[in-house]
């Protein structure tokens, strides 16, 4: 056997440490995916009875839920600071729901199982959030809601993730559906430009303060997530300060 130079990397020892990380980080059944998607449901649901959510996706109608937790600037400048997170449970209409919670679900099975619940419940909040500092950038003022910049986020990080393991993100697919998503966000009226940047770039963001930066610096892994998770804090701070 050739001996590795100092200071080279043996491809067989990263591999090794990889499979034993991944193993590690297991968890199964995509448990927090599954109630993501069941507390959206439900909240659809509520709209739906409370006179909101229209089912082709183009009104949110009167419900009380909507007034009370969509993401509008005035209101959070008013001090109504949960709407940066429950809008991203909220839906105009069952095929917005349908179409994000698709997302979420074909993301959630691959992505939680293999990072782990606590990261990937911090991917997708980071990446919620940062949709919403995104929504207040572009449009203060106009309604929005959607899981659509939590989704985003989810595909941004993706995309970090597989590089970081040595898989090329294009036999994914990841992003052929990135770019089609961007497409239709910028050709289709009424979109939420803010909240999918935002939220995709946030994702992104996320992932390299998870996967990235420890290697580099020799960082912990709860030094890793607490830093992640700043991030989410920093667009919560943005987004108050500039409702």
């Amino acid at each position: 056997m050739t001996p590795t130079p100092v200071g080279m990397r043996c491809p067989e020892c990263a591999r090794q440490r990889t499979k034993v990380r991944t193993a590690r980080t297991l968890t199964g059944d995509p448990t927090l995916t599954y109630i993501l998607i069941a507390i959206c449901v439900i909240v659809q649901l509520g709209e739906s009875l409370g006179g909101g959510g229209a089912i082709g996706g183009g009104s949110l109608g009167g419900s009380e839920i909507v007034r009370q937790g969509a993401l509008f600037g005035p209101a959070v400048a008013d001090g109504d600071y949960w709407r940066l997170v429950t809008s991203g449970f909220l839906h105009a209409g069952l095929l917005h729901l349908f179409f994000n919670m698709y997302l979420l679900y074909i993301l959630g099975t691959m992505l939680e199982p293999a990072i782990g619940r606590v990261r990937f419940g911090i991917l997708y909040f980071v990446s919620l959030l940062c949709g919403s500092f995104g929504v207040l950038v572009a449009s203060p003022n106009s309604l929005a809601v959607g899981a659509s910049g939590a989704v985003f986020g989810l595909m941004g990080g993706a995309v970090v993730i597989l590089r970081h393991r040595g898989i090329d993100p294009r036999q994914s697919g990841l992003p052929v559906l990135i770019g089609l998503n961007l497409l239709f966000t910028f050709i289709v009226p009424g979109i939420s430009i803010g909240a999918h940047v935002g939220g995709l770039i946030g994702g992104a963001l996320a992932a390299l303060l998870l996967y990235e930066l420890p290697e580099r610096v020799r960082m912990p892994r709860v030094g890793a997530d607490v830093l992640a998770g700043a991030l989410g804090v920093a667009a919560v701070a943005g987004a108050i300060a500039i409702a």
